[in-house]
C-alpha cells in the first residue's frame, strides 16, 4: 500500500465516486475484510457528503490518507463554515429522528474521530486500527 495519498474534491456530489474509489484502493491489501472496507468507505463518504451539504465551501476540500504504524488515518479538510458536532452516543439516537445518523456511523466505524474547527473550515481526523 502507498503510505500516503491525497485526493481533492470540489463541492459537487459527482466527485464522491472518485473519493470512494481512492479510499478503496488505499485500503486494498491491508487485511480488512470486504465488509470492514465497505464500512470505512461508507463512513468517509458520509463525512465528505457532510462537507458538501453543510460547509458551504467554494474552495475544494481534500482527504489525506496515510498508514501510520498499526492504523490508517484519514484527514478531511474543508474551508467552509467551521463545524463542531455535539457529543453523541448510541443512546442519543431516537426512533423517527431525521438526522445525525451520519455522525453516528462515522463514530461507530472509526476508533478515533476528532473534529477540529479551524479559522476557516474544519479538519476531521479519522483513524482505524489495522486488523
Amino acid at each position: 500500500m502507498n503510505d500516503s495519498r491525497r485526493i481533492v474534491f470540489f463541492n459537487e456530489p459527482s466527485q464522491l465516486a472518485g473519493v470512494r474509489e481512492a479510499v478503496r484502493d488505499f485500503l486494498n491489501g491491508e487485511g480488512f475484510t470486504e465488509a470492514e472496507e465497505a464500512r470505512i468507505i461508507m463512513a468517509v463518504d458520509e463525512a465528505c457528503t457532510n462537507i458538501l451539504r453543510h460547509a458551504g465551501a467554494i474552495k475544494p476540500a481534500r482527504v489525506d490518507m496515510k498508514k501510520i504504524r498499526h492504523r490508517v488515518r484519514f484527514v478531511l479538510r474543508d474551508y467552509g463554515k467551521p463545524f463542531q458536532p455535539p457529543a453523541a452516543s448510541q443512546c442519543d439516537l431516537k426512533p423517527g429522528q431525521a438526522g445525525g445518523f451520519g455522525l453516528f456511523v462515522i463514530r461507530t466505524v472509526f476508533d478515533r474521530v476528532d473534529y477540529s474547527p479551524q479559522a476557516r473550515g474544519t479538519r476531521l481526523t479519522l483513524e482505524k486500527r489495522l486488523p
